[in-house]
């Protein structure tokens, strides 16, 4: 084997290594069981490549093409349950435990009562190589996954994209005044 492609094997090996260990690792069969409804998406390499070519050339699908070109995985863990309480705390508090390094940034934290949304994001300092949001309610739990290179202000182009659930991005419009 000539020295090059044994670099090249090497370099290969570690970047797979490292897609895989930036996964987020959790026990999803656990809330899989519980859930009456579950959306569960795994878009990785040649699969997201292919899930791009059913999106069209224009409008809000164009902008997602656009964004998927510089991502290498997307990941969609949604789950629906009959009653409250068949995730716990816990479960939220193993998942942003991994999101807690020097190169997560907590970028956007929503809690109420009942419900919590936080986008999570990893730079390299300049750029964001992966975004993480996590939509707590006490019925429903989303966490979807992005990795590769992606603009953060973008990001409201892959909404409602591939499973990707609809956010609303930006202040909302105030609704129409009446006339008397």
């Amino acid at each position: 084997m000539t020295k090059s492609a044994l670099i090249f094997i090497l370099i290969s090996s570690c970047a797979m290594a490292q897609d895989r260990t930036a996964r987020l690792q959790f026990d999803w069969d656990k809330l899989a069981a519980k859930a009456s409804e579950k959306v569960d998406i795994n878009l990785e390499g040649p699969m997201l490549e292919m899930a791009s070519k059913f999106l069209r050339n224009s409008g809000d699908e164009a902008k997602a093409k656009e964004i998927l070109q510089g991502l290498s995985a997307v990941y969609v863990k949604s789950f629906e349950f009959e009653k409250e309480g068949e995730y716990s705390d816990a479960d939220l508090k193993t998942l942003r435990a991994q999101l807690r390094s020097p190169e997560w940034s907590s970028m956007v934290d929503v809690r109420e009562k009942t419900e919590s949304v936080t986008v999570y994001v990893k730079s390299d300092g300049k750029n964001a190589q992966g975004i993480v949001v996590i939509a707590a309610e006490p019925k429903e739990l989303t966490v979807v996954q992005i990795i590769g290179s992606i603009d953060p202000a973008k990001l409201g182009a892959l909404s409602g994209q591939l499973g990707i659930p609809k956010m609303e991005f930006g202040p909302k419009a105030a609704p129409p005044k009446k006339e008397d």
